[in-house]
């Protein structure tokens, strides 16, 4: 894989990440769909396990106009063609995240495969 494949890969995880932090992303399940894995999970910060189904139900009570999340240390790695591992810290309204998430391209484009969060001080 050329350097600039790599890059794009990347930049297409980390766009798509960017997107699910979005509270009006968040708040449309067809958005959100557009950007999970159809066998995406999840263990949350809070140590629970999402699919699918469980990710959409609970951000359908999500609000759009909830704070903005902050991100710092975003970073991304090819780990495999078609695969894109991203990591960052995510503060939302002073809890901070440890943000860990495994990309796929799909024949849809690129997809959230698996996502974790580990509380940080």
């Amino acid at each position: 894989m050329a350097d600039d494949e790599r890059e794009q890969a990347v930049q297409a995880a980390i766009a798509g990440e960017m997107r699910l932090l979005d509270p009006e992303v968040r708040a449309s399940p067809a958005q959100t769909l557009e950007l999970l894995d159809s066998e995406f999970t999840e263990i949350g910060a809070s140590g629970r396990r999402w699919d699918v189904q469980s990710i959409l139900t609970a951000m359908s009570g999500s609000v759009s106009a909830e704070s903005p999340v902050k991100v710092s240390e975003l970073s991304g790695a090819v780990v495999a063609p078609g695969v894109v591992h991203v990591t960052y810290f995510a503060d939302n309204q002073g809890r901070r995240v440890r943000r860990s998430s495994v990309w796929r391209l799909t024949e849809r484009g690129w997809r959230m495969y698996f996502h974790q969060g580990t509380l940080a001080s």
